[in-house]
């Protein structure tokens, strides 16, 4: 294989270029820089292919960096092929558009504030499109109770409730445990064990019990709600519902909102009886107070008002983690990379929520004295 070579002749009309050798990218070798450096302030105006041998990309590539203006269809005619493989390559080359320039880190700061605010608001309305179909839906529902889908009720309440039972009761367990000692290490300073048992049952009644409940299912079943309907939305099966006049907010939606608005008050005070439990177990061993006297106290003492103020937090946790989990669902798009956003934007808007309400329900009963 005989290398590539090229000699520039001037005449008084230009100089010609003439190329020899192997025109490949096994001949080329330091030949690029040495055309580049003789054609340097030199305008080619011919050039002579009657001595090449072999011509590819890497050749075609070479010319067309070297040369400022594109060499003529004639120079060709003997060798029509290398003529062709210039041609793409010269077209691909002169037609590739300089990278942008990347804005400096001001205008990078004040795009991504720009985006965001666009996204929160682009979010909010969208949430909103979707609470008028859900409660549009919920009246449809109402309206003709014999389309409801009870089989579909049944299978989310038993996925989404009685299976969370067993993480409940042992999340709930340890929570009530670890309050008491918390109480117990704190009082006994100053004498003051006994109050543990009131400390045990407020707080367990009125937040621990139905916000860690909450934020569980928000981790379960919001999650779950997101990634089954994205992936339906992702196969376009939910398309395929509404061709047949299917709505998919009473086929997907309302049955996983049901679910959870029955089961998320049962699961509450589930969580309440194993967070007493817990309380109980470790009061009874660290400070001797037997569970005679530990229920005595949570009756006189605590009362049930507590805990009806923490069951009437759970509905309304229970609407707002399915209606996250399923909004996100639905906007999802078709690649798995928006599956796996909408669905961690599940869960940290489930959560979110869950704190941001109880704040105010806090405020609330503050409020009202309860």
């Amino acid at each position: 294989m005989k290398a590539a070579e090229f000699q520039i002749d001037s005449g008084d009309k230009g100089a010609v270029l003439r190329l020899s050798g192997d025109w490949t990218t096994a001949g080329l070798r330091r030949t690029p820089q040495r055309l580049d450096r003789a054609l340097n302030g030199v305008t080619v105006d011919r050039i002579d292919i009657a001595d090449l041998d072999g011509f590819d990309t890497a050749g075609a590539l070479v010319l067309v960096q070297a040369l400022d203006a594109p060499v003529p269809e004639k120079t060709w005619k003997d060798n029509p092929g290398a003529g062709r493989i210039y041609a793409l390559v010269e077209r691909l080359e002169r037609g590739t558009a300089e990278p942008p320039k990347r804005p400096d880190a001001i205008i990078r700061t004040f795009s991504k504030i720009g985006q965001g605010v666009y996204d929160v608001l682009s979010e909010a309305m969208q949430t909103m499109a979707f609470l008028g179909r859900l409660i549009l839906a919920l009246g449809s529902a109402l309206k003709h109770p014999g389309r409801i889908r009870w089989a579909a009720w049944v299978s989310h309440v038993e996925r989404a409730g009685l299976d969370a039972i067993p993480i409940v009761i042992a999340t709930n367990f340890f929570i009530g445990a670890v309050i008491a000692f918390i109480g117990a290490d704190l009082l006994q300073q100053f004498g003051a064990q006994v109050f543990a048992v009131e400390l045990i049952g407020i707080s367990v009644f009125r937040e621990f019990a139905v916000v860690i409940t909450a934020v569980l299912l928000a981790g379960r079943s919001s999650s779950a709600f997101a990634a089954e309907i994205g992936s339906m939305k992702m196969n376009q099966e939910i398309d395929a519902m509404q061709v047949m006049g299917v709505d998919p907010f009473q086929a997907l939606v309302i049955p996983r909102l049901a679910a959870l608005l029955i089961m998320l008050p049962l699961l509450t005070f589930i969580a309440v009886i194993a967070g007493m439990f817990g309380g109980l177990l470790v009061s009874w061993s660290q400070l001797g107070l037997g569970p005679n006297f530990f229920i005595q106290r949570i009756e006189q003492n605590v009362g049930v008002e507590h805990l009806w103020v923490g069951l009437s937090k759970a509905p309304v946790f229970a609407i707002v983690v399915a209606a996250i989990g399923c909004r996100q669902g639905m906007a999802v798009s078709g690649d798995v990379e928006s599956l796996g956003r909408r669905v961690t934007a599940a869960v940290v808007q489930a959560i979110f929520a869950i704190i941001f309400l109880d704040a105010l329900f806090a405020l609330l009963f503050l409020e009202m004295g309860v």
